[in-house]
């Protein structure tokens, strides 16, 4: 089961109008909880799509390498090199 964290943010002049006229009757969001939430979602997503953004990049970086380019190498070749 999810944990339920209660915070407290203080925001002022502009920051705290930008927000007002974003929740309410003219607003996007029915209250400043929901607009929060929202956010942390829209930043949660875009920081899983940039990561998955540098693993396709690593992923093509090591497939347009040649072949040829790798080496064989034994178990312990490669522990020894991770350990260095």
């Amino acid at each position: 089961m999810s944990k339920t964290t209660t915070m407290t943010v203080r925001v002022s002049g502009a920051l705290s109008d930008f927000v007002a006229a974003n929740v309410g009757e003219n607003g996007s969001y029915e209250n400043v909880s929901e607009y929060i939430r929202d956010l942390i979602r829209r930043d949660k997503e875009r920081a899983e799509k940039d990561a998955f953004e540098r693993l396709k990049a690593e992923l093509a970086h090591a497939f347009a390498t040649p072949e040829a380019a790798y080496a064989t190498l034994s178990a312990d070749e490669v522990i020894a090199r991770n350990r260095s």
